[in-house]
């Protein structure tokens, strides 16, 4: 709620230009699902709601630069020149930042020649006239504290990264600086300003500029006194150096000052709004804006902080959960990006707020893209198949993972301790702010080439760690350190509560709940437990089987790499295939010219590394990141295994071009996946939506076999009279796990491995692979065994 306060009506005045650019560095990778960077968006909307929530104004006014130069760039050739030009996506994104703007019934002031701060100091001037006016202006850059007045124009910046945020008044800027906002123009004069190329006096800086202003004031009055006697300044310490300094330097000090004054006379028509911003803002665009831009965290806040308790979006009518997951399910396939959309997704997607007209409408639009088939055949079949398969869950060994839990904490009080030791001292490993500190500053490791967060502190992300592993032993600890604390407070001290009173565990599996096609898994997330490290594995031993069944796990062994042969028909891919031999020995022996015999574990190695990597659009810099060695040696690998595989290179290109051209990449089933930035101006946004077009067929692909497998086993499980003695407990990526009796064991893998296998001839495409498909299968009491 607005604090109490003697004014009548609150008025927040936004510099949106420095906020944008805050945001943009603080958080550099934000993006949506499909690369689209959106840091400085997210930044800015974020910015706006704890204004909303702090300040609870009446009115939010924003205030924008142009494009091209001001009267100041006019009046020195120098200002701002050595500041390099705006990144593509940023300038994007202040672009679309105006569409917040007018989301959130924010007005905006822009003028040709002056800057957001020309027009903040211009319309705080008109607003103080009014007595009854508090004006904030919300700001990133402290040039706009010469606005300040009393109590009446405040200044509402932001210290470090997005949250640190202080409300300055006349008596702050004189704590912070030692004399009052409207000697700061004046402090800029003798300091200079390097960031706006705003020169002052050479060789005075802050301490100097600072004796100066608070014993003689503006500038000119430190030359009315310096042209009658120098005594007063050698009183007050200034060095003789200092005074011929200033003596020389008068019109470069004056000059200064006037660059780093606000202009406070635009010329601009400005009226404060008829409604207040409560009364102007329409929540339904702005939580559609959000959804667009893929900010779901900041619509619970929007609700939160304008006090919101129920939905906005009013429905005409309800729809049962059944119709409603299939128009959800037709919804996404329309739109991949949309994952596991809701109601209001629906609603806000379609462009109406009744359920029964955006369901005519969807399905319509899914028979005009020829979508038609993948919904029927792929996507509705098996909604009662995950139905069956939450419901039946899944058995869990309470007795072990507590056992697991006491080792592993015991573990993690050892690796706590020596972190400690080895550090000297005390401090709480999971803050990555005193985690820094201790890394950085007191043990000083090397920080070349490592980010700031949003914080202020160097990262301690593990990228960061990886490449530090080898500078300190504390890395390795802390790595272990994080790894075993996630295992715990993730799944093994959480699962617990979890399982049921039945003895199992309901998780949940959701069909459209990424952007390729494949599964995602929630409360919690059985397909993210890790495999790498024994510490991981461990956690599946407490999946198990009941009495008297047994886990029979069945998985697509090397389709990705059998449906890149389909794909690019390259016909000597296709041959290592159905000649039956290891794929990565066959690549390893032709593209370094060896026999398969006399093909090394670091040769096969490599060709693994690039039969992957070519998958996901990896390039000749990824390639040598991952094989080390050099440039030429990765430039020269990556040609010798294109100059065998022809065809398959053809086919990654026209992949790209295809993309480029339709703005999407479909599956060998029909599923599309969209690409809105594939021709996008900024270069890595377009190589980022390259680079996954160029995978997303093939793992579309992958994602629709494994659902057809799961419709087909299921049908054929039911027609046999085993759905009662086989049940699909887990999908994993492209691996099916079946809970089987005891009697049922043999039969059952016999008809899982046909419908796997076969999945391409039966389908509705009745496709004849080329490549034998082939699955692995295993079993045992337990997830851990298989």
């Amino acid at each position: 709620m607005k604090e109490k306060s003697k004014y009548k009506k609150r008025i927040v005045l936004l510099d949106s230009h420095a906020i944008l650019h805050r945001a943009f560095h603080a958080i550099p990778d934000f993006a949506t699902s499909s690369g689209k960077p959106t840091g400085a968006l997210y930044g800015l909307a974020s910015m706006i709601l704890s204004i909303v929530k702090d300040l609870n104004p009446d009115h939010i006014i924003a205030c924008y630069d142009l494009p091209g130069g001001t009267f100041r760039s006019v009046l020195s050739d120098s200002y701002k020149a050595h500041r390099k030009k705006t990144d593509d996506s940023l300038a994007e994104q202040i672009n679309e930042s105006r569409e917040i703007m007018d989301a959130f019934s924010i007005p905006r002031y822009e003028e040709k020649g002056y800057e957001a701060d020309d027009l903040l100091g211009t319309i705080a001037e008109v607003l103080k006239k009014d007595k009854d006016n508090e004006i904030i202006i919300a700001s990133g850059d402290m040039d706009t504290m010469q606005l300040v007045d009393k109590t009446q124009v405040k200044v509402f910046t932001l210290k470090r990264g997005l949250t640190d945020t202080v409300l300055y008044d006349e008596k702050g800027v004189l704590e912070r600086f030692g004399f009052a906002p409207k000697l700061l123009p004046d402090y800029k004069g003798l300091r200079g300003d390097p960031s706006d190329n705003i020169v002052g006096i050479p060789g005075i800086g802050e301490k100097t500029a600072t004796i100066l202003i608070t014993k003689f004031g503006t500038i000119e009055n430190i030359y009315k006194k310096l042209e009658k006697s120098d005594t007063a300044f050698k009183e007050a310490g200034i060095t003789p150096r200092i005074i011929e300094l200033l003596r020389a330097s008068k019109e470069e000090a004056e000059f200064s000052k006037t660059l780093a004054t606000i202009v406070r006379t635009v010329p601009i028509s400005f009226e404060i709004p008829a409604k207040t911003w409560r009364e102007a803002i329409s929540v339904n665009v702005v939580e559609n804006l959000f959804k667009k831009l893929e900010f779901r965290s900041l619509v619970p806040r929007l609700r939160s902080v304008l006090d919101l308790k129920e939905p906005v979006v009013v429905q005409k009518v309800t729809m049962e959960s059944d119709r409603l997951k299939r128009l959800s399910i037709a919804t996404w396939l329309l739109d991949s990006e949309k994952t596991n959309p809701d109601a209001e997704d629906i609603l806000s997607f379609v462009g109406t707020n009744d359920l029964v007209v955006a369901e005519k409408e969807v399905f319509e639009r899914l028979k005009k893209n020829n979508l038609e088939k993948v919904f029927q055949e792929i996507e509705e079949p098996i909604i009662s198949v995950i139905s069956g398969m939450q419901e039946h869950g899944i058995k869990i060994d309470k007795t072990y993972l507590e056992k697991l839990s006491k080792s592993y904490h015991t573990t993690l009080d050892g690796l706590e301790k020596e972190i400690h030791d080895l550090a000297g001292e005390e401090f709480n490993i999971k803050s990555p702010k005193q985690l820094s500190v201790v890394l950085f500053e007191k043990l000083g490791l090397p920080t070349a080439g490592i980010k700031k967060s949003a914080s202020g502190g160097y990262s301690t992300q593990i990228d960061i760690l990886e490449k530090l592993e080898e500078t300190h032993p504390i890395i390795k600890k802390i790595m272990e350190y994080r790894e075993l604390q996630k295992l715990l407070s993730t799944y093994i001290d959480v699962i617990p509560d979890m399982v049921a009173s039945d003895g199992r565990l309901h998780a949940e599996f959701i069909q459209h709940g990424t952007t390729t096609g494949r599964f995602s898994s929630n409360n919690p997330n059985l397909q993210n437990i890790p495999i790498k490290s024994e510490l991981g594995k461990n956690i599946r031993g407490a999946f198990i089987a009941p009495s008297g069944h047994k886990f029979i796990s069945f998985d697509y062994s090397q389709m990705e790499l059998r449906l890149a042969a389909i794909f690019s028909g390259d016909e000597t891919l296709i041959e290592i295939f159905q000649k039956g031999e290891d794929v990565h020995t066959a690549v390893a022996s032709r593209v370094f010219k060896v026999p398969m015999n006399e093909v090394t574990k670091e040769m096969r190695r490599h060709a693994k590394v690039i039969n992957f990597g070519i998958l996901y659009g990896m390039g000749v810099n990824a390639l040598k990141k991952n094989l080390g060695g050099t440039q030429k040696e990765a430039s020269e690998f990556y040609q010798s295994y294109f100059d065998q595989f022809k065809r398959f290179k053809g086919y990654l290109d026209g992949t790209i071009e295809f993309a480029k051209k339709h703005g999407y990449t479909e599956t060998l089933f029909g599923r599309k996946r969209y690409f809105r930035n594939i021709n996008s101006s900024v270069p890595f946004i377009q190589k980022m939506a390259e680079r996954t077009a160029i995978n997303a067929p093939i793992q579309g692909t992958l994602a629709d076999v494994v659902k057809l497998a799961m419709r087909y086993i299921d049908e054929r499980l039911k027609k046999e009279g085993l759905s009662e003695a086989v049940h699909l407990v887990l999908q994993i990526h492209d691996e099916l796990i079946f809970e089987v009796a005891d009697e049922a064991v043999d039969r059952s893998k016999v008809i899982i491995r046909e419908e796997m296998e076969g999945v391409f001839e039966k389908s509705f495409i009745h496709f004849k692979s080329p490549v034998p498909i082939s699955v692995n299968e295993s079993e045992g009491v337990s997830w851990q065994d298989l």
